[in-house]
């Protein structure tokens, strides 16, 4: 069995103080993401940077104070590569891979964008270079008969089922018909050919959400968003036996606005 945890931890500083710590000695995960950790390696406690039993690799942003992905791996992986060969995006701390025994894990944070902005213009150019690099990755992996797998926050919502209010969204940026297009043909098997594992472990329901703004109550309404994706080559997808958000039990014991994602996959 692998299990994969993916989360968005909202500034790694932050939730280090407010249960992280907690959560991770006690997660059963063998390989974890994490998006916008928003910190130097330097600048993170040492219960984070490099806690005992992990490997880890962080990415942070040549910007300080944003972005930054991080990938933590019980075993030792084969490589690890930052960035995706990008000459705008490699420096930005949104992606980082790595290679385990017939597998490559991969922790995305696509932009999040804001319609009428240049933050909008920035998040189309990302997907544009992101979807040539995700067939490419496949094509590479295939050859050497490996599987794929990029978790993360992918910052759209596909269909009306992946949010709660969608009708009032429709032009606000992470649920845009462009970007939702956009995820469509990463998923359809003649373009980028991959699949959403936990859409298809649960094919008939609303949500799982994974993020729920701070405004409001919308987290004690289950008012929220599912962008935070594990997307998989086809067989590997079809390996998941169980996929389920870790939504925290009140709205007091959430330590990121983001809830981890985590899929069982049955190698």
């Amino acid at each position: 069995m692998l299990t994969v945890t993916s989360v968005n931890v909202n500034g790694l500083r932050a939730a280090a103080k407010k249960g992280f710590v907690e959560w991770l000695a006690d997660t059963s995960a063998d390989v974890l993401c994490l998006q916008e950790v928003r910190a130097e390696p330097g600048q993170l406690p040492e219960a984070v940077r490099a806690p005992e039993g992990w490997f880890v690799t962080h990415a942070p942003a040549a910007a300080k104070g944003r972005a930054g992905v991080s990938l933590y791996s019980r075993r030792e992986p084969d490589a690890v590569r930052i960035g995706f060969g990008s000459s705008e995006f490699d420096g930005s701390g949104r992606y980082v891979e790595a290679d385990l025994p017939g597998v490559t894990i991969a922790s995305l944070y696509l932009p999040s964008g804001e319609v009428g902005t240049d933050r909008q213009d920035e998040k189309v150019r990302f997907m544009g270079e992101f979807l040539a690099h995700l067939k490419d990755l496949r094509a590479r992996a295939a050859a050497d008969g490996r599987e794929v797998l990029v978790v993360g926050d992918w910052n759209i919502a596909h269909q009306q089922a992946d949010l709660k209010n969608w009708r009032s969204n429709t032009k606000n940026s992470g649920f845009l018909p462009e970007e939702r297009d956009w995820l469509t043909r990463v998923f359809a098997p003649a373009d980028g050919g991959y699949v959403d594992v936990v859409r298809s472990l649960h094919p008939d329901v609303t949500g799982p959400y994974t993020w729920w703004s701070y405004r409001g109550r919308a987290f004690d309404n289950d008012s929220g968003w599912r962008i935070d994706l594990h997307v998989s080559t086809p067989a590997l997808g079809g390996k998941a036996v169980k996929g389920f958000v870790e939504r925290a039990a009140t709205h007091g014991e959430r330590w990121s606005d983001h809830a981890p994602v985590t899929v069982v996959y049955d190698l």
